[in-house]
């Protein structure tokens, strides 16, 4: 599908509020608030704290999150009371569907600031973003630009920055109904103790070894419990390639976020990259260890409002080919990240990324056991 049905209409609802914008006020009352973006799943998810702290700051308000399809069963309880509708600027259905949802009294552009043309076309009197995006056409129907801060924080930490007040109080799990789930696949393999292994990522410079990923499968055994290894949609053979065990259930691709939450909420500790179910884990409260190597493991860990979540992270603190400062296309002084693929990573060793390999199958499996220890 192609995104430009979706643009034109967005951007033929949105010029002529764009005249009026030198005489926008800031409403005095927030009834309807909406959260424009179209972010990923662990991206999506570190919007939480941001919309813990609209609750707290707006209890009778309405707060409409626009959600990437897929994720939108994750929201399936209501967390925080909130609402969601789907999202694709690919589906022109979807578009449609968010700016017939407005007005709304405030707009929030969590990312890409292109997102602040849908908020206007979906009728929001007031739109706050972070500055600092590019090029300068992203930006024009925002009226408030938020910048950085000048110190390092996490971003989920950071989002919330986006409006006044106290930052939200430390998550509870509880805050989070579980969706609904069909049943999962070799439930009769998961009647002992296991531990969840998630080897796939959004991109292959967060791949760790293949060879270590069977070896940590075989001390998780040694431990008693049984490995069961997790995956998205077309995951499954890369598992197959990594541990051929058939006697190990293999979930890749064969369940939905629904049944991955509770394949999670039932497991002693999850080990994956520093990737969407990272978050997950996070957001249920299973033990989670995760691996950070192009990524930064202050910027997507669990900075404050995750702080008491079993989160372990392992990292090589100082990798000196993570030095891009740049977070959703701005530069941000302390921002230390890498954004390279395989074909440009300045040390990709073959089959992984330098930062990956020098993640030790030690390392992992001592977070592991101290995670399922305090779990």
């Amino acid at each position: 599908m192609s995104r430009f049905p979706g643009r034109i209409r967005i951007f033929a609802r949105a010029l002529p509020r764009l005249i009026i914008k030198p005489w926008r006020r800031r409403p005095a009352s927030l009834q309807r608030i909406l959260l424009a973006h179209h972010l990923l799943l662990g991206d999506t998810l570190l919007l939480t704290p941001l919309i813990a702290k609209l609750r707290a700051q707006y209890p009778h308000a309405q707060i409409v999150l626009a959600c990437p399809k897929p994720i939108v069963p994750l929201y399936e309880g209501r967390p925080f009371d909130i609402s969601v509708i789907p999202f694709d600027p690919r589906d022109l259905a979807t578009v449609k569907a968010l700016l017939a949802s407005g007005p709304f009294d405030l707009g929030l552009v969590l990312g890409d600031n292109r997102h602040s043309w849908l908020a206007l076309a979906a009728g929001c009197r007031w739109i706050v973003a972070h500055a600092g995006d590019v090029p300068a056409w992203k930006n024009w129907p925002v009226d408030q630009r938020v910048p950085y801060p000048a110190e390092p924080a996490a971003w989920a930490d950071l989002a919330t920055e986006l409006i006044e007040g106290p930052p939200p109080r430390p998550y509870r799990p509880e805050e989070w109904p579980a969706p609904g789930h069909a049943q999962l696949p070799d439930a009769q393999l998961l009647v002992h103790p296991y531990v969840v292994l998630h080897p796939g990522a959004s991109t292959s410079v967060k791949r760790w070894p293949d060879a270590r990923w069977r070896e940590l499968a075989q001390r998780v055994e040694a431990l008693g419990y049984v490995p069961v290894w997790s995956g998205g949609p077309g995951e499954a053979e890369l598992i197959r390639t990594i541990d051929p065990d058939p006697h190990h259930p293999n979930l890749a691709g064969r369940v939905g976020l629904g049944e991955l939450w509770h394949l999670f909420a039932g497991a002693r500790g999850v080990v994956c990259p520093d990737t969407g179910v990272a978050h997950l884990g996070r957001l249920i409260g299973v033990p989670t260890v995760a691996l950070f190597g192009p990524g930064n493991a202050q910027i997507h860990g669990a900075g404050q409002y995750w702080r008491d979540a079993p989160f372990a992270p392992v990292t090589i603190a100082d990798m000196p080919c993570r030095d891009q400062p740049m977070i959703f296309r701005r530069e941000v002084s302390w921002v230390r990240r890498c954004d390279r693929n395989s074909a440009t990573c300045v040390a990709w060793k073959g089959d992984h990324a330098d930062c990956m390999g020098r993640i030790s199958i030690d390392s992992v499996y001592d977070a592991l056991q101290t995670a399922l220890m305090e779990g």
